[in-house]
């Protein structure tokens, strides 16, 4: 005798099985947040104090040999007043960067990358959890800077638009974390990723005007400049405390918001695809 179907609950509709679907999903992005948090927060003197350091180290090195050789803006502002946000800029973006790639590959190399794929999670989740770890990162160390350096300019606690800096300061970040994320899911060693950061990152980084205005450069190299995306971020960023930047602040914030949308798009396709990371 064939066994009956169980019935249905009559009162059952698909909608609220999703949405009692959802918290779980969401709760898989918390666990995989707080474990990317945890994973950075617990060496804190090597993920947060040493990046303060070096920009520490940075703005008392180039601030007193250059202050007095150096006008930023017609000078009216100050060499040690425009460097700061460009080293608060400089280590948001190159944390977000470490955090993300570091962590992906850790997991690829230790093999505990399955733990993090067999959970029900969609890419757009994983992404979410692995981009905000990067960003939380990124913006502590920026605020350490920030901090640690404002005695030297005082006169930056009154940013001239607030709203435009916490724009930039989170795009940027949001940006590193998702190269970062990208740089994690191509590399299968450690080798490969320190060539993505070190013939990639940083040289945009460290010419994309943090140390200087490029109306200080030749013409041909202003035009290159403007070929940087990561010009974009530090002159938008500046342009925050100042009300004074390089570029048109719209364009800046234009080439930054759609960077991100591009670059979301792809680290997302990746994730969905499993591209390096199912074997």
């Amino acid at each position: 005798m064939r066994a009956s179907r169980p019935s249905q609950d009559a009162n059952y509709s698909p909608s609220e099985g999703s949405a009692a679907a959802q918290p779980q999903a969401w709760g898989g992005v918390y666990t995989l947040l707080y474990k990317e948090l945890l994973r950075f927060w617990k060496v804190s003197f090597q993920t947060i104090a040493a990046p303060i350091l070096t920009s520490l180290l940075y703005l008392l090195i180039f601030s007193h040999v250059l202050e007095s050789r150096v006008a930023v803006f017609g000078g009216r502002v100050g060499y040690t007043a425009f460097l700061v946000p460009g080293l608060v800029m400089m280590a948001v973006l190159q944390n977000a960067f470490a955090n993300s790639s570091s962590s992906l590959i850790q997991s690829k190399i230790t093999g505990n990358l399955i733990f993090v794929l067999l959970p029900p999670l969609s890419p757009l989740e994983m992404f979410a959890a692995y981009v905000l770890g990067a960003m939380v990162r990124g913006i502590a160390v920026g605020l350490g800077v920030f901090v640690v350096t404002i005695a030297f300019a005082p006169e930056l606690l009154k940013l001239a638009h607030p709203l435009w800096a916490l724009a930039f300061a989170l795009l940027g970040s949001a940006i590193l974390g998702i190269l970062g994320l990208i740089a994690g899911i191509w590399s299968d060693k450690f080798d490969q990723l320190a060539a993505f950061q070190n013939f990639i990152i940083m040289p945009l980084t460290f010419l994309s005007g943090v140390f200087y205005s490029i109306h200080s450069l030749p013409p041909f190299w202003q035009v290159v400049s403007h070929f940087n995306p990561f010009f974009y971020k530090i002159d938008g960023f500046r342009y925050g405390f100042f009300g004074l930047s390089d570029a048109p602040p719209f364009v800046c914030l234009a080439v930054v918001a759609g960077s991100a949308a591009l670059l979301a798009s792809l680290a997302i396709a990746l994730l969905a695809r499993g591209w390096k990371l199912r074997h």
